[in-house]
């Protein structure tokens, strides 16, 4: 009597089974790369609009050296000519100064939520930078302008719009900041802890240098943000067509309400400097973030 013995199953290697995934799987894969890429589209659709938009129609004045060098002093709403000089120094006037009084307080807020925060004191602290990244910029200006005016007395001044300004940003840069640092590996501040370096010095010298670019980053976040600001300019600095770089004297002018101030004139060289002011502002914000990129990337290779 013979006796046949059934064949063994082969065995499936597990590499094997992972590099062919299932029909269905695949089918859904496929499905959310293409809802994926249509996401994409739609939301690049309305930048790539705006960006058409502003560049198309307020090209045209930017290839005029007037626009670089002279202000609106003397120019009607019915005259063509006269340029944004006046309101590209104030900007970036104001947003220079903004930046000094934030960027120190916003960073060392950052590190003291991370490094050395805890207890309430901690908690109060993330609470107050919550409210404030939802503050509304007409808020900010009105609290300044009780306090700076009602309070102190003093005129309205580019000084003024500044101190409004940093009310906006140093939330920006307390949050960016605070999430760069906590990338920074613990075992960087552990090694510097051990060789017998004080904390205070672990933190300006390894993790600060360490967390820069993620920093600088932050910092032009709250720039961007704070150059395109109207409401604050509106009510703590008039909008003046002659040329000013005193922030403590005077009205001063910014792009932001250059363009508002042209916006209410239907005449043709009124809307046609509202567009050139847009993208002036525009190519501003790239120029710093470019800027920036590249402090970034230098400081990282000199490491």
């Amino acid at each position: 009597m013979t006796t046949t013995t059934a064949p063994e199953p082969t065995p499936v290697r597990l590499s094997e089974s992972l590099s062919k995934p299932s029909a269905g799987r695949s089918l859904k894969a496929s499905v959310m790369a293409v809802l994926v890429t249509l996401a994409f589209v739609v939301a690049l659709i309305p930048l790539a609009w705006i960006l058409w938009t502003v560049v198309s129609k307020g090209y045209h004045l930017l290839l005029s050296a007037d626009w670089w060098a002279n202000s609106q002093r003397g120019v009607t709403s019915r005259r063509v000519g006269g340029g944004a000089y006046h309101a590209i120094v104030g900007t970036l006037e104001q947003a220079l100064v903004t930046a000094v009084i934030a960027v120190p307080i916003g960073v060392m807020t950052a590190v003291y939520l991370v490094e050395y925060g805890r207890g309430k004191l901690a908690k109060a602290v993330s609470f107050m930078v919550d409210i404030l990244t939802g503050i509304p910029s007409i808020v900010a200006a009105l609290f300044v302008y009780a306090l700076w005016v009602g309070v102190l007395g003093f005129d309205r001044v580019g000084f003024a719009v500044s101190l409004a300004l940093v009310l906006l940003m140093i939330p920006v840069i307390v949050r960016s900041t605070e999430e760069m640092l906590k990338l920074v590996p613990n075992e960087l501040r552990e090694a510097s802890y051990a060789l017998g370096v004080p904390k205070w010095k672990t933190i300006a010298s390894i993790v600060l240098p360490t967390a820069f670019s993620g920093i600088i980053t932050g910092v032009l976040l709250g720039l961007a943000r704070v150059m395109g600001e109207t409401a604050p300019l509106l009510i703590l600095g008039p909008y003046s067509k002659s040329i000013n770089t005193n922030l403590f004297d005077g009205f001063m002018a910014a792009l932001p309400t250059m363009i508002n101030q042209d916006r209410t004139e239907a005449l043709q060289p009124a809307i046609d400097r509202v567009w050139a002011a847009a993208l002036t502002l525009v190519l501003l914000v790239m120029v710093l973030n470019l800027l920036g990129r590249l402090v970034a990337r230098f400081s990282s290779v000199a490491k």
